[in-house]
């Protein structure tokens, strides 16, 4: 294939990517983080002590997570159809991802909670922080830093799951390199699709990176 035509499938690959990754990180999040939130508040030693609430969130967290993207995605046809209107194609593929990944977001965040040094949290609370005030002017920005590591490395594995659309008659650059390079044996079509995936994951990489460096002021 010619670089004239190989390119605007590279592009529409690409954008078909970003589409499924961006929707999805975004709705992982807003699901993930409350959720990796309680699993802080409500541990024996958190802010909320509440252990049943706590080991029952925790269960179906981590039965979630152990589900492989592809096995989830089948399971998922007939709620995806409801949800989304259809169970194939592109659009589609975004509320499994999305189902996929916010347990995975939920650990992340709450690893990244965990980190805030416990003396800050205790002396907020020495000075009369309520709850919310704890979690929003304490617990959150003093975990931006690793929140915002995390939320690259939920962006990357997320554009990772989008690799395995053509399952679901998705687009992207991994359906691409499956569907138009390997099975029709056109490997420049599949290495040029694969090199883009890679320098997309680079590039959310180095922007994470640098952005947590930025923010960090416990390395300043």
């Amino acid at each position: 294939m010619s670089w004239a035509q190989l390119w605007p499938l590279i592009l529409e690959g690409t954008w078909d990517t970003l589409y499924m990754t961006i929707p999805a990180t975004i709705l992982s999040y807003l699901i993930g983080m409350p959720l990796g939130l309680l699993l802080v508040i409500t541990a024996s030693d958190g802010i909320r002590p509440k252990p049943a609430f706590h080991s029952a969130l925790g269960v179906v967290i981590n039965f979630l997570r152990s589900i492989p993207f592809i096995i989830l995605l089948a399971m998922l046809f007939p709620v995806t159809r409801l949800v989304m209107g259809r169970a194939i194609g592109t659009t589609a593929i975004i509320f499994p991802l999305i189902i996929s990944a916010f347990p995975y977001v939920a650990r992340m965040v709450e690893g990244s909670i965990l980190e805030v040094d416990r003396g800050v949290i205790e002396a907020a609370q020495s000075l009369g922080s309520t709850d919310w005030q704890l979690i929003a002017k304490v617990m959150i920005p003093e975990a931006l830093p690793s929140l915002l590591n995390g939320a690259a490395i939920v962006t990357v594995t997320i554009l990772g799951y989008t690799a395995m659309a053509s399952a679901a008659g998705g687009g992207g650059l991994g359906a691409i390199a499956i569907t138009k390079g390997l099975n029709l044996r056109k490997m420049d079509v599949m290495y040029a699709a694969a090199i883009a995936l890679v320098i997309l994951v680079q590039v959310i990489t180095i922007a994470g990176n640098r952005l947590t460096k930025k923010i960090d002021h416990r390395k300043r």
